[in-house]
């Protein structure tokens, strides 16, 4: 051990993601505890996805509900493959777009090494093979699959610093690796492999459904509104909120509201000034927590074209304002 100790939360659960910070948090991991990590989309809350006391203790420290599954984090195709049936969709997926901001929901294989509660009651698992570094390095240096929802709150605004996670978590989890700010910003892209052939967009992403029917075809393209209940992350009505009212498509600030703006809407804060949607993606969830945090008690939010990555910001706002 190196002398901090990683096995509660507090002041002094920050650590730097570097070799010493990622080799404490998978020591905490093997043990059943839970640790913040950056990927490149959002932070994530980590436990090992095999251990059904550390699985349940990702759903109390965000207060989670038990009916919405987890996403499994694992290094490779590989590790995929012991997991989940894995199709020729699926591998085509995996060549295509892993590693990635790309979660695949699949059928999950009898006898997976997984804690059920990741499935939430479903016969599939959705699974990820992150692209951040910190993320990979700790995913091998521990061995172990990851289940890891964003590290905030259940429902509220996803983490895209350290900082946002120890606000919202505190010492709920017991280290948190600083990898600074996210890349991307936004949640992966899920896509959903029927067993009929078809697939289906469960939440716009990074990648977007024009890149996925690219290689899966668009002839078999379905709906997720087409399957009742909940298949995959985010697609609860209300999420992402920032604890205010939201109001969308604002050209300017009524009295009373933060404006976050867009292109030649310049907004109290701006997604993006040039209207560029991909560093739009990647401002809005630290544009959310900005507008939360001042006086100011409603939120207003730019027009944003729904269009490319576009789909994906106004999926999170309509679903913040919900």
């Amino acid at each position: 051990m190196d002398g901090t100790k990683i096995s509660h939360g507090g002041p002094g659960n920050l650590r730097a993601a570097d070799a010493a910070g990622i080799a404490a948090a998978a020591r905490l991991l093997a043990a059943g505890g839970a640790v913040a990590v950056p990927t490149e989309t959002v932070y994530g809350l980590a436990a090992r996805a095999d251990d059904d006391a550390a699985v349940a203790g990702i759903y109390r420290a965000k207060g989670r509900p038990d009916f919405n599954p987890l996403i499994v984090h694992i290094p490779d195709a590989v590790a995929a493959r012991a997991l989940a049936a894995f199709d020729d969709r699926a591998e085509a997926l995996a060549a295509a777009f892993w590693p990635g901001a790309l979660t695949m929901v699949l059928p999950r294989l009898p006898g997976a090494r997984l804690a059920m509660a990741v499935s939430a009651g479903l016969p599939t698992v959705a699974l990820r093979c992150p692209a951040h570094p910190v993320m990979q390095a700790l995913l091998r240096e521990s061995g172990l699959p990851l289940a890891a929802p964003s590290a905030n709150r259940s429902g509220a605004v996803s983490p895209t610093s350290a900082a946002h996670v120890r606000a919202s978590l505190g010492d709920r989890v017991g280290l948190i690796l600083d990898g600074g700010e996210t890349a991307q910003g936004i949640e992966s892209t899920i896509v959903g492999l029927r067993a009929d052939g078809s697939w289906a967009i469960l939440r716009p992403g990074p990648i977007e459904e024009a890149r996925i029917a690219a290689v899966l075809g668009e002839e078999h393209a379905g709906r997720a509104q087409d399957r009742r209940g909940i298949e995959a992350p985010g697609q609860l009505a209300s999420h992402y909120a920032p604890g205010k009212p939201v109001r969308l498509d604002a050209p300017d600030a009524e009295p009373d509201e933060f404006l976050i703006g867009f292109g030649a809407v310049a907004g109290d804060v701006s997604l993006s000034r040039s209207g560029d949607l991909a560093e739009a993606a990647a401002r809005l969830y630290a544009c959310l927590h900005l507008a939360a945090d001042d006086a100011r008690r409603r939120i207003a939010v730019a027009p944003i074209p729904d269009r490319g990555i576009g789909v994906a910001i106004n999926d999170r706002l309509r679903r913040a304002a919900a």
